[in-house]
């Protein structure tokens, strides 16, 4: 039985871990449970799929003293290399294929765990690993997964009826922006107040036109002298 360790993005890169586990390799399959709470039948769990479990192990990276012991190493290895490289793969969190063969596994796995230390005299290392089941996740866009994105619609339509609310209120005030005029008002007065500048004046009249001649005649002159007439109680449409 060996193991092998490959970057996926890399088979070929393959690493064997030159001598055999100190024990059992802990491998683990456990069935998810859904629990349900059924009024007349109490709590009742169904299977729902398969957990991911670690796979452990411990074992030696022995010494040059050792690399001629065959029946201690497969393919003797440094083992500051073995080290480094299973370091670098955790770090990085680099997906690897398992492969275990003679026990039937072959997995993709990343290392979750890796500890070490030195031991005895001989420039041996001791070890403890736990690889954890690797599943690639893929992150698709819309317009990849054929699906009309309906946020830039929504914004799109949001914005739309925001600017018509705006227009029809706008229109609103416009439409009903009244005045009455009082005693001592001229129009010059008047457009000083709406527009900050009574050059504006001929603008109210030229709307106005009509209810200021009216009120002109009807206190007994032909015409409102161009607006420079008005009286108290006639009310104008601000433009």
């Amino acid at each position: 039985m060996e193991i092998y360790l490959a970057p996926l993005a890399h088979p070929d890169w393959r690493f064997q871990f030159p001598s055999m586990p100190d024990g059992d390799i802990d491998i683990r399959h456990a069935t998810l449970y859904q629990e349900y709470s059924i009024i007349g039948m109490g709590r009742l769990s169904f299977p729902s799929g398969m957990d991911k479990e670690p796979i452990k192990w411990s074992g030696m990276f022995w010494g040059s003293s050792r690399r001629r012991i065959s029946a201690l190493n497969r393919r003797w290895q440094d083992p500051m290399t073995c080290i480094n490289t299973l370091n670098n793969w955790q770090k990085n969190k680099t997906p690897l294929n398992l492969i275990i063969s003679g026990g039937g596994v072959n997995r993709d796995v990343t290392i979750q765990e890796f500890d070490y230390k030195p031991t005895g005299g001989h420039g041996d290392f001791s070890y403890d690993i736990t690889l954890y089941p690797y599943t690639e996740l893929k992150i698709y866009t819309t317009a990849e997964l054929g699906i009309k994105s309906s946020t830039k619609k929504q914004t799109a339509k949001k914005k739309k009826t925001n600017r018509n609310n705006a227009k029809k209120t706008a229109a609103f005030k416009k439409k009903t922006k009244k005045y009455t005029i009082k005693y001592g008002d001229t129009l010059w007065g008047i457009s000083r107040k709406y527009y900050g500048s009574g050059t504006k004046w001929t603008k109210i009249y030229n709307k106005n036109k009509s209810a200021i001649e009216k009120a002109a005649k009807k206190h007994g002159f032909r015409n409102s002298n161009g607006g420079n007439r008005i009286w108290p109680g006639t009310t104008l449409t601000i433009p």
